[in-house]
């Protein structure tokens, strides 16, 4: 899915004036795919035992496509393109510095940061989020329905 978003959106974006991309389909995928349903063993195990394991499933990570259309982007100021960071804190930083963090990271001209949990962010009717420039410092914030908060954004857009 997220290889097939990156294809996407690098053809749909020329000639648009803005981009704003919701957050990470996956950070990551399956390294490879079975063409076929992967079964159930029913073989014993050596000492005779039922064989009880389950196939390992490795990952690799997904394109970064918000930081891919910055850099497809180059120095030219269109699109805008605004990200969105799904985050949490952890006992050594906030929310908001891990957003910022990002926005240096990935330079999209716009970061949407909202704190993500059971009971914050995704599914729920209202939401808060602070909109950092592509510095990290803070350009906008919001709180409220997600019309709200889309208006706070598109403002945040015009200013650019």
């Amino acid at each position: 899915a997220a290889l097939e978003l990156q294809a996407a959106l690098t053809h749909a974006v020329h000639g648009a004036d803005v981009v704003v991309m919701a957050a990470a389909v996956a950070d990551f995928r399956p390294s490879s795919y079975a063409d076929h349903k992967i079964k159930k063993s029913h073989e014993a195990a050596a000492d005779g035992s039922a064989d009880e394991s389950a196939p390992v499933v490795t990952l690799v990570r997904n394109p970064d496509i918000l930081a891919g259309l910055v850099e497809a982007r180059g120095s030219a100021t269109t699109p805008v393109i605004v990200g969105f960071a799904a985050e949490t804190g952890d006992e050594h930083t906030s929310v908001l510095e891990h957003g910022r963090a990002k926005a240096l990271r990935k330079g999209a001209d716009l970061l949407v940061v909202n704190e993500v949990g059971a009971e914050l962010g995704f599914g729920q009717p209202t939401n808060d989020v602070t909109i950092l420039a592509k510095d990290g410092e803070i350009c906008g914030a919001a709180a409220g329905t997600k019309r709200e908060i889309a208006d706070a954004i598109l403002d945040a857009v015009l200013e650019l």
